[in-house]
């Protein structure tokens, strides 16, 4: 053994235990580094339904679906098997220089029938960051092949996320994807945030701070020039940032102004698709109309790393051109499209249409909406918000003018905690905690789910104004 490995374990504590042993050696993403030297981790160690158990023994029921994804809970056998009989037959292969396979062909086919609007074709990553890093790329070298090589700037929002690669995270409207990390880079900008409890003013309905909004984005493009702004990146509801739904009327009065000024849409489906907002995709709620869709996560159920980039005609129609020019097109992923995850991703959709799980959805969203719109009037919750089966609530200092606790994000961690001890795993994104189960989750379960952040958030009290 190393030197260096002998200290790493002589660092990590005694025994060696898997938490000593993650300690040592793993570096884990979105976590406190130097808390975690102490706190360590909490390791899960198989799941059952809606719920998962620790490694202990301790039941916690997964309030996130596992960072959003996991939509058909764990222990769904057909992806299993689907899985098995793909790593028997192909377990893998690529789709470089025209070579394919049944199970890539089979997924984008089934993909681009249910598009929320016309696609041509589809594109394959492993990730949400990497399909949204290709569909940077796309709106790039489409403008190229246009003979447009100014109209290359990028439009996102404020408090939007768009993933962590270097274009994504710069997309990403969140101050903690870019500080110390030299981020954004060039031609990315951030529009408004499109929420209402936080942006609006006093007295303003949803359908006037929609018009500002769009009066606002249209002066922003105009102040950068039209003729540079090559597209706009938008969720249809923001999720890693707070699960901002937008106000009534926005898209509707900002898509006129991107069609205006020939500005591609770029619609992250990365959370929304596949059934969370209510409808199969998160475009079809809000009336969106991409360009361009990516989609990840719930593809798979979050069973494998997949995502996808549709594209419309008039993209892939200059990338064609563009790739003769060339001679080829020079993007893809020794991944993309894998057999194996491409199998278990069109088992997930068959199942999704098998069970209906949009009409699931939409029968018990309402129960889930009136426990989660209940909460704000607890004594910490200056916003409940959601659709579907996703939400938030924004916990505040004073619900009257809106004042956060302070530090910031001091209480979205102490509720946080006290859920995960109460066995309800939940995502505090500062002072917002999220819910988002997966969508097999019944109504006892919801009920269930409710009842220990209700619980959570009682005990949240004593702390937080103590």
């Amino acid at each position: 053994m190393t030197e260096q490995g002998t200290a790493a374990i002589g660092n990590s504590g005694a025994g060696n235990s898997a938490a000593s042993r993650d300690k040592a050696y793993f570096l884990h993403p979105y976590t406190n580094l130097h808390a975690h030297e102490t706190q360590g981790p909490l390791i899960i160690e198989r799941g059952e339904g809606v719920r998962v158990f620790d490694d202990s023994g301790k039941e916690y029921i997964e309030g996130l679906a596992s960072l959003w994804c996991v939509s058909l809970g764990w222990g769904e056998e057909r992806l299993v098997e689907a899985a098995t009989r793909q790593m028997r037959k192909l377990p893998t292969y690529h789709v470089f220089g025209h070579k394919s396979h049944e199970p890539g062909i089979d997924l984008a086919e089934r993909l681009i029938k249910l598009a929320p609007v016309p696609m041509s074709k589809v594109f394959f990553a492993n990730s949400g960051s990497e399909a949204n890093d290709t569909a940077v790329k796309l709106v790039w070298y489409y403008n190229n092949a246009l003979g447009r090589p100014e109209k290359k700037k990028i439009l996102s929002r404020v408090k939007a996320y768009h993933g962590v690669t270097v274009a994504t995270a710069s997309l990403t409207g969140l101050v903690n994807n870019h500080r110390d990390f030299d981020l954004p880079i060039a031609r990315i900008h951030h529009a408004d945030c499109p929420h209402h409890y936080r942006f609006a003013e006093p007295g303003e309905s949803e359908e006037a701070f929609a018009t500002r909004l769009a009066e606002s984005l249209e002066a922003l493009i105009l102040a950068e020039g039209p003729e540079t702004i090559a597209a706009m990146f938008a969720e249809p509801v923001m999720g890693a940032g707070g699960v901002i739904v937008p106000p009534a009327t926005y898209f509707a009065k900002i898509q006129p102004i991107l069609k205006k000024y020939d500005i591609l849409l770029v619609a992250d489906e990365v959370i929304c698709g596949f059934g969370r907002t209510g409808n199969f995709w998160g475009s079809q709620t809000m009336g969106m109309q991409p360009d361009i869709l990516t989609c990840a996560k719930q593809l798979s159920s979050g069973y494998l790393p997949i995502s996808a980039v549709m594209v419309s005609d008039a993209v892939y129609r200059a990338c064609v051109e563009e790739s003769k020019a060339i001679g080829t097109f020079g993007h893809g992923y020794t991944y993309s499209a894998h057999p194996v995850a491409a199998a278990v991703a069109v088992e997930t959709l068959k199942i999704y249409e098998e069970r209906d799980m949009v009409g699931h959805v939409r029968a018990v969203t309402p129960l889930f909406q009136r426990r989660l719109k209940a909460l704000a009037d607890h004594p910490l919750v200056g916003e409940a918000r959601g659709i579907g089966l996703i939400g938030a609530l924004e916990l505040v200092a004073d619900k009257e003018t809106k004042t956060p606790f302070d530090p910031v994000g001091r209480a979205g961690a102490v509720v946080n905690g006290l859920s995960q001890e109460n066995g309800l795993i939940i995502r505090a994104m500062g002072d917002s905690v999220a819910v988002c189960p997966p969508l097999v989750i019944g109504e006892e379960d919801i009920n269930l789910m409710f009842d220990r952040l209700t619980t959570a958030l009682d005990a949240a009290i004593p702390v937080l104004r103590g």
